[in-house]
């Protein structure tokens, strides 16, 4: 078998607000030491980057892997209309938060491949040789991203809990101390903000916090009774806790909500090998083949 999948978030698409995305047009150019006008050009069609003060572009870090990315395509003199068609196929494949930054896109000389999370996949692409680290984005990144946090915290009373959720999402990749306070922040503001329980969960999750984090995954399924990360990431911090029960019935509501939720079936094959249950193990080991088959 494959090692156990880690909780691999799912939060939701929340469009990152102008004043929570952290690089501005001329923040990215230098980053990527590109002119302005190519990250403009590379952007159109490809992004959708919100909008700050008059007007001007305003991204976040998901943007500038996807910017390095076509940067780089177009270097290998890939024809334009396969890096968007390649480029917006990553755009919907690519993890949030902290994961982000352990994403490595490189290529086998047909196709681009995509590492993260012990996962790989490939998007569609042409012909080229590519190998991007994207945890060093991260790294040069950083400094940029929390002069911006500076100036969000001053501007507070203006910042809604949707923005903070955005922001700490965005901050994950670069500054884990700040994500996990943009996200308090948010639920300060609404306690009832079920993806910054998950996400904040999570962060907790991996801070080896196991009953801080369960206790923000039941609330965020209190208050979204279908929220497939919210029961799947409880499944594994269950156990985490060592409580097999409990997660096998996490995992089992997961898949009432979503059955193609393959890293669920899978960890249900684990538990039930685990306790003996052959039948019920292989039936669920067999689920998730069938979905990454198809993947």
């Amino acid at each position: 078998m494959l090692d156990a999948p880690q909780p691999f978030p799912r939060a939701g698409a929340v469009e990152v607000p102008a004043s929570a995305a952290c690089y501005a047009t001329a923040d990215v150019a230098r980053l990527l030491r590109l002119t302005p006008a190519q990250v403009r050009g590379h952007a159109r069609g490809l992004l959708h980057p919100t909008r700050g003060p008059r007007n001007a572009y305003r991204f976040s870090f998901q943007d500038l892997v996807l910017l390095r990315t076509a940067a780089a395509l177009a270097a290998a003199k890939v024809p334009a209309p396969r890096i968007r068609r390649a480029l917006r196929t990553l755009a919907r494949q690519l993890p949030a938060g902290r994961q982000l930054s352990g994403v490595r896109v490189l290529a086998d000389g047909r196709e681009v491949i995509v590492q993260a999370e012990g996962r790989t996949w490939r998007p569609e692409s042409g012909q080229l040789v590519l190998d991007l680290e994207v945890k060093q984005l991260a790294a040069q990144a950083a400094p940029i991203a929390r002069r911006h946090v500076r100036t969000v915290r001053a501007a507070e009373q203006t910042v809604t809990a949707d923005e903070w959720f955005a922001l700490a999402l965005d901050l994950e990749a670069v500054d884990h101390a700040g994500a996990l306070d943009g996200y308090r922040r948010a639920l300060a503001l609404e306690p009832k903000h079920a993806d910054a329980h998950v996400n904040l969960g999570r962060l907790l999750q991996e801070g080896k916090q196991l009953p801080e984090a369960a206790q923000h995954y039941r609330e965020a399924l209190r208050l979204a009774p279908e929220h497939v990360t919210a029961a799947y990431n409880l499944g594994t911090v269950l156990e985490d806790l060592g409580d097999r029960t409990g997660a096998v019935a996490a995992y089992q509501q997961a898949l009432s909500l979503d059955p193609r939720l393959a890293d669920a079936h899978y960890n249900l094959s684990r538990l039930y090998e685990q306790v003996g249950q052959g039948q019920a193990a292989l039936r669920h080991l067999k689920a998730y083949r069938t979905l990454i088959r198809r993947k």
